[in-house]
């Protein structure tokens, strides 16, 4: 398993973390937020301390949360349709996509890996005995399928999908799938879809899910993540959306791994949904987007489109730098200029050299601002 160690690893977006903070610099690096959860998450976990939710949870999870899960789903302007067999709930997102991989790869199976793309994402095939068969977007970070088809081949088993996207703030549309589709609809070929940031879309963009998509459904497992929803990835309780046939398959590998996720946290996470308003949490989200990018144009940095959804923004910063490489200008930054980011390599297996950084707006007003008026004044 040697392979492995080849990979970008979660202590290098650590190291510029930590490198923030022993600059004292402003953290825009990590998708972390660094605000406080709704006080009502905090009064739900303190009740269900009063319930007898400190066991195990079936394997498939609480039917509690399952049956609010289902509920909220159906309240999307793009509803989703779920039934109780085709949820299942996770410890989190990472988790979901091991365990996709390990129900429908053999060994040397080829998934597709669409880059910039989530570290884990590489290393999760390798684990599972297959092999990462990546495709780069072009500069505009838009799908190419003319490009995309030829990385499909007879070994191909799967795909990896991320919308909206972390790094590039990218959404996947319904003509999108449908795309996919038409490439792999005469293929065994399985979808992971991590949708993750479902929630934060903007500018009037509804989430389009993969598994609204009539034959997708039927070869996808579909994520999700109550972490990013609700900023509470410490309470490690996510959930994946799949037919009867694949969710079965997952259950039979989740059974041997993790079994169930946090019991506790999952009373609370199904209060909450009887209370969560989405809508309230794309509008903050997308008013510190909008900070930051309006900000950032009063600096010699180049912000690309505006993020379409998550909680990324890409910037090109060759206005500043023809020689640096990105590694080398997010640590500049970070050190000099009190601003950390993290450098676009650092999304690719090859760690190829870009024009950009991505900086996280999941942050507080005061640091966004005061992070872009520093660098209006110093760079």
């Amino acid at each position: 398993m040697e392979k492995i160690y080849g990979f970008t690893h979660y202590s290098f977006f650590t190291e510029m973390a930590d490198l923030a903070v022993r600059h004292n610099s402003f953290d825009l690096s990590l998708g972390i937020p660094d605000f406080d959860i709704d006080s009502r998450l905090r009064t739900f976990l303190k009740e269900s301390a009063d319930h007898d939710s400190h066991h195990y949870e079936p394997l498939a999870g609480s039917p509690f949360l399952i049956k609010n899960i289902i509920t909220f789903n159906s309240t999307r302007k793009h509803q989703l349709d779920l039934k109780e067999n085709e949820i299942t709930i996770i410890p989190c997102a990472t988790f979901a996509l091991h365990t996709a991989l390990r129900s429908v790869l053999n060994q040397e199976d080829e998934v597709i890996i669409i880059q910039p793309s989530y570290y884990t994402y590489g290393p999760s095939v390798v684990l599972n005995g297959g092999i990462p068969v990546y495709y780069d977007l072009d500069s505009d970070f838009v799908m190419d399928w003319e490009k995309f088809q030829k990385c499909i081949s007879e070994k191909t088993k799967a795909i990896i999908v991320n919308s909206p996207q972390n790094p590039t703030g990218k959404i996947w549309k319904s003509t999108d799938w449908q795309q996919l589709y038409e490439l792999i609809k005469n293929r065994e070929i399985y979808l992971i879809s991590e949708e993750i940031y479902d929630t934060y879309c903007y500018d009037g963009a509804e989430h389009y899910s993969s598994f609204l998509h009539p034959e997708l459904k039927n070869r996808t497992f579909c994520i999700f993540s109550f972490g990013k929803m609700f900023h509470t990835s410490g309470w490690k309780v996510s959930y994946m959306a799949a037919c009867e046939e694949l969710t079965s398959k997952f259950r039979c590998h989740q059974q041997y791994i993790s079994y169930s996720a946090n019991a506790p946290a999952q009373y609370a996470l199904a209060r909450y949904l009887e209370v969560f308003d989405a809508s309230e949490n794309q509008t903050v989200m997308q008013k510190k987007r909008d900070l930051l990018y309006e900000m950032a144009q009063n600096t010699p940095l180049e912000p690309l489109q505006k993020a379409e959804g998550s909680v990324f923004q890409i910037i090109n910063f060759r206005n500043i730098s023809r020689t640096m490489t990105d590694v080398e200008f997010s640590k500049w930054l970070t050190v000099e200029k009190k601003t950390a980011c993290l450098p676009l390599s650092a999304f690719y297996h090859s760690k190829q050299n870009s024009d950009y950084v991505r900086f996280s707006f999941a942050k507080k007003d005061e640091v966004i601002i005061q992070a872009m008026e520093y660098l209006r004044k110093n760079l």
